[in-house]
């Protein structure tokens, strides 16, 4: 797949779409909207709306973390999706979706146990995996995935 010359990247912290160019992303753009960081190296938190704009808006890959915080695993793998986050941005936004809070943004992707990570690439899901997995493993997998 070839990337295109301008990127649409959606802010974390305001959920609006951005351009931004392909040989710029490593260099700390900022969104134009509410001019925070589009890359912070840390999960995005998602809500049903955030979700489908991160997963359908953004050209680059999107893993969500789809968890709840009664899960236990979920709460040990916090921490490594964490650092995994730091070592991906900027190329792979990483997001978590709380699977009890935003059931609806959920079910059409048929998540039966959490946690479960699934790569979204131009608004498709391309892979996933589930149970609680360390930092390397996520990123070895995630890099698998997108290439």
């Amino acid at each position: 797949m070839t990337t295109p010359e301008a990127l649409h990247i959606v802010c974390p912290h305001c959920h609006k779409t951005n351009r931004v160019a392909a040989q710029h992303l490593g260099h700390a753009p900022d969104c134009g909207s509410c001019h925070q960081p589009l890359f912070t190296g840390e999960p995005v938190a998602l809500d049903a709306d955030s979700f489908a704009k991160h997963v359908g808006r953004s050209h680059i890959p999107v893993v969500v973390d789809f968890w709840a915080p009664w899960c236990g695993p979920c709460r040990m793998m916090a921490p490594a999706f964490a650092q995994a986050a730091q070592q991906l941005s900027p190329q792979v936004r990483l997001a978590k979706l709380d699977t009890e809070a935003h059931p609806q943004a959920a079910a059409p992707y048929n998540v039966r146990s959490i946690p479960t990570m699934i790569v979204f690439q131009n608004g498709v899901e391309k892979a996933r995996i589930s149970g609680a997995l360390p930092a390397g493993e996520i990123v070895r997998w995630v890099r698998s995935v997108v290439g």
